[in-house]
């Protein structure tokens, strides 16, 4: 069954009780899991990027202090779902230890190695996200688990727009990565799944139902008031949960493939048409009326 992780980004508004609702939220749709993302603006971007562009100093804004991590780990732990948080940088990896289930590595973090290996050394559960990313640069990345035979991670594929056309979207690539995967690490289960930033709902259905995602993560706001919203590629909690549904659903369709009918059809097979006269329902049947 596909695992739903809400990755909340900044929309938290770093608000221990805004972000309680949107996990309660997260929870009443189906997900299993949510994120968080923890990053300091000034070890995230450049001294120069930081000096001269006004967008990018507004992003200290959408930091999430580190005095509620604690709270909100525990109150999801609580929810019965998982807790994750995505770490910018080493601090934040030490930090994080002990209140996450998983690491998340972001798309942008990719060819940081060092966050990597230091996610690995606390043992935890790693998900990573391949946006923007060659087959080189992901190899690269699986030769670290590989060389320290950690094997307790999954990846997702994504495209890093926001939000992302449907025509970018290229979900043949998540068979593409199983493929390399079943080759890298032969007799391992590391799943593979899909990171949404297309907001359409036939793009996660099809990840899943055709590619066998088995993690979908998605960006959730509570109310489209959370500063990620306006990007276009977050989702509201009404607007996916039918999504989430059919995705958990999916396993009912597909039935044990003999050619019979079902039990819930023994009824209706003496209301078809008798052979004898054509008509409605079946000679036996019709003698009960009489």
């Amino acid at each position: 069954m596909t695992f739903f992780i809400a990755e909340i980004c900044s929309n938290h508004l770093n608000n221990l009780n805004r972000s309680k609702k949107i996990i309660d939220e997260a929870k009443r749709i189906g997900c299993n899991a949510v994120k968080f993302q923890l990053f300091k603006s000034d070890k995230l971007f450049a001294p120069e990027i930081l000096k001269k562009s006004k967008s990018h100093k507004k992003i200290k804004s959408l930091e999430l202090s580190k005095k509620i991590i604690p709270a909100l780990s525990k109150y999801t732990k609580k929810k019965g779902m998982l807790f994750g948080c995505t770490p910018f940088d080493l601090g934040a990896v030490d930090y994080l230890k002990d209140f996450v289930d998983f690491y998340k590595i972001g798309s942008y973090e990719l060819l940081r190695s060092d966050i990597f290996e230091n996610c690995i050394k606390y043992n935890k559960k790693i998900i990573f996200s391949t946006g923007m990313s060659t087959e080189i640069e992901l190899n690269n990345i699986l030769k670290i688990f590989k060389k320290k035979k950690f094997y307790k991670f999954s990846i997702l594929r994504c495209i890093s727009n926001y939000p992302t056309k449907i025509e970018n979207t290229n979900l043949k690539s998540i068979d593409t990565l199983r493929k390399l995967l079943k080759k890298k690490f032969k007799n391992k289960n590391i799943k593979v799944g899909w990171s949404d930033h297309s907001k359409n709902l036939g793009v996660i259905l099809k990840s899943i139902y055709k590619y066998n995602s088995e993690i979908i993560e998605f960006h959730l706001d509570l109310d489209g008031k959370g500063p990620e919203f306006k990007g276009g590629h977050c989702w509201l909690p009404n607007e996916i949960q039918d999504v989430i549904k059919l995705a958990k659903d999916g396993h009912k369709f597909d039935g044990n493939g003999r050619i019979n009918y079902q039990k819930s059809e023994k009824n209706e097979r003496n209301w078809r048409s008798d052979p004898r006269d054509g008509l409605r329902p079946i000679l036996s049947e019709r003698r009960k009326f009489s």
